[in-house]
């Protein structure tokens, strides 16, 4: 097998994919994220005043507040790409650090938004239908419909962006279910990128 092949699973808010990098985890699979990466830079010092700066309506007292700041890019398509712009770089830097296994898997829910899918030997879209989108996050993040459909809104759509190493993996009925797709999804992959 080729070494350091890296993939990347995505998809958009809702649709699973921590689910599905829970399942490659339990297969043996190294997995990442760049959610827990995102968390842990908010530990930094340097990271925090870089976000203050740029946001200081979202700083009281100068440390950067989740919850403003989350309210602030959701309704504002410009302090988005402001905070994209100043956070994604760090993120998928650290990310493509930590992602040295033989064959490793990171959940990376902006890839295309960021242009990063050329980064990936194959990229994994997780898709779910929206009713269950909805209801799986504001059950997650106590959330309203209104909430929570404003962060999908935020979000491009997939399909219109996915190339020749683009699989997508349908999450529309039971666990069991998404596991076998997963496991013949795999079969596929693997067998092409090697």
């Amino acid at each position: 097998m080729k070494p350091n092949r890296r993939f990347a699973v995505t998809g958009g808010i809702g649709s699973g994919k921590s689910t599905v990098l829970a399942m490659l985890k339990a297969r043996g699979y190294l997995v990442y994220s760049c959610d827990e990466i995102s968390h842990a830079l908010w530990q930094e010092e340097a990271y925090l005043s870089g976000l203050a700066r740029l946001f200081p309506d979202c700083a009281p007292e100068g440390v950067p507040d989740r919850k403003l700041l989350s309210r602030r890019v959701f309704s504002d398509p410009e302090a988005r790409m402001r905070l994209d712009a100043y956070a994604h770089p760090r993120i998928m830097e650290e990310l493509l650090r930590r992602m040295e296994g033989e064959v490793s898997f990171a959940e990376v829910p902006l890839l295309f938004e960021g242009g990063y899918q050329a980064l990936f030997d194959g990229v994994i879209v997780v898709t779910r239908p929206l009713e269950a989108r909805v209801a799986a996050v504001g059950a997650r993040d106590g959330l309203s419909e209104k909430e929570v459909l404003s962060r999908v809104e935020a979000q491009l759509r997939d399909e219109a962006r996915c190339g020749e190493r683009c699989y997508f993996l349908s999450n529309d009925g039971s666990a069991e279910a998404l596991s076998k797709a997963l496991d013949a999804l795999l079969g596929e992959m693997l067998e092409i990128s090697t």
